[in-house]
């Protein structure tokens, strides 16, 4: 019965859809949904934005789980609901787990050089936010980046560089990839590690993020 159900909402990483889930498989007890990326409005806070993405969860303390910017917009989110359990994936709980070229570049508005308008090309998302050495792993990531709409790359590269998040949530759940660049697990506190693990896991490691997310689930 669809009551029983555990409800279970996922925030896909930026730009991406459903896409990247496809390989995450629960057992007919859990009913996936996915929220896909809204676009925001003119000068729009990530408070506010989180608080439209929020009201689309109709269930009583759902699961919530994002991953990489979808984490960061997943934690503001959790402000405006009652949740079961939150994780994120392949992201960061607070300013101080960012890159040092992220923190630069916040500090240097570099990423307002980006030419979202044009395309959100390989080079681009490599130097800014992926990290340099990952077009291999980008290029399989590139086929799940379906959000082109320039203002929601702006807005979307903007407040992942300058999020300004201090502390950590108490009761965030957080898995991440031993060989992420984009956010390198040196900088990553009290996680739980993927061995080998890099940021498009969500995709190549289908079947071990699913099972390690049902032993969180159960726990």
């Amino acid at each position: 019965m669809n009551s029983e159900k555990t409800h279970i909402y996922f925030v896909p990483g930026m730009a991406a859809g459903s896409e990247i889930f496809r390989n995450i498989k629960f057992p007919e007890t859990y009913e996936v949904h996915i929220l896909e990326w809204l676009i925001p409005e003119k000068n729009e806070s990530l408070k506010a934005y989180a608080e439209r993405m929020a009201r689309r969860i109709q269930e009583k303390n759902p699961i919530l789980i994002g991953v990489s910017f979808g984490g960061v917009v997943a934690q503001e989110m959790s402000d405006f609901l009652k949740v079961k359990k939150l994780i994120i994936i392949s992201s960061v709980k607070s300013k101080n787990e960012l890159p040092r070229r992220m923190k630069l570049a916040s500090l240097t508005k570099a990423y307002k050089l980006i030419p979202t308008g044009l395309v959100l090309s390989a080079d681009d998302l490599t130097k800014y936010s992926i990290g340099p050495k990952t077009k291999k792993r980008l290029s399989l990531y590139q086929e799940y980046l379906h959000v082109r709409d320039k203002q929601y790359l702006d807005w979307a590269l903007e407040k992942m560089i300058t999020w300004g998040k201090k502390e950590k949530l108490q009761d965030v759940i957080h898995i991440h990839g031993e060989k992420d660049v984009v956010f390198p697990i040196k900088y990553i506190d009290q996680c739980e590690v993927i061995k080998g693990g890099t940021h498009i896991m969500i995709l190549n490691r289908g079947r071990e993020i699913s099972q390690k997310l049902l032993e969180i689930f159960e726990e």
